[in-house]
């Protein structure tokens, strides 16, 4: 019997993934950053997830920061006008997502932290996070992993105005 062997796409062929992003910003102009749970290094970002089909942005963005950090006590107060790709090292991509992707895209929203810190559970049904904190800017950008910190960069100049707090 013949087996029908499936090629790979080539990295450089595969999609990106559509994902939203969340820049959640406290009263004292900080982010909220947490600590990867499957990373062995230190490597800090803010909360993301995908889009599911037939979902919009801000459906999506409320639905994954409650189940990443336990709240959606935020109000929007604006959308990247561009979505962000960001490619994934190869052998990363590999493993994540069965191979399918060579990163993700992004569109990503920043939001007014409307809660207290006890809202805040990262204890979720499936934990992303081992750890948080409340970063400033530069702080979030230098813990980053290096794939990721050109958009973190980006973000940080576009919602300047939001992020800094009078």
């Amino acid at each position: 019997m013949n087996e029908i062997k499936i090629k790979p796409i080539n990295y450089e062929n595969r999609p990106y993934r559509a994902c939203v992003g969340i820049m959640l910003i406290n009263a004292k102009g900080q982010i909220f950053s947490g600590q990867r749970i499957d990373n062995r290094a230190e490597a800090w970002q803010m909360p993301q997830g995908g889009i599911d089909e037939g979902e919009d942005i801000e459906t999506a963005c409320f639905r994954e920061m409650q189940e990443e950090i336990g709240t959606n006590k935020a109000e929007i107060l604006r959308i990247h006008p561009d979505w962000l790709n960001y490619d994934i090292p190869e052998e990363l991509a590999n493993r994540l997502w069965s191979g399918a992707y060579r990163g993700q895209t992004q569109k990503w929203v920043a939001l007014r932290f409307t809660g207290s810190d006890s809202d805040i559970n990262i204890e979720t049904e499936e934990p992303e996070f081992i750890s948080w904190q409340w970063l400033s800017p530069e702080q979030l950008v230098q813990r980053a992993v290096p794939f990721k910190q050109d958009v973190y960069e980006n973000l940080m100049d576009t919602f300047k105005d939001e992020i800094n707090v009078s």
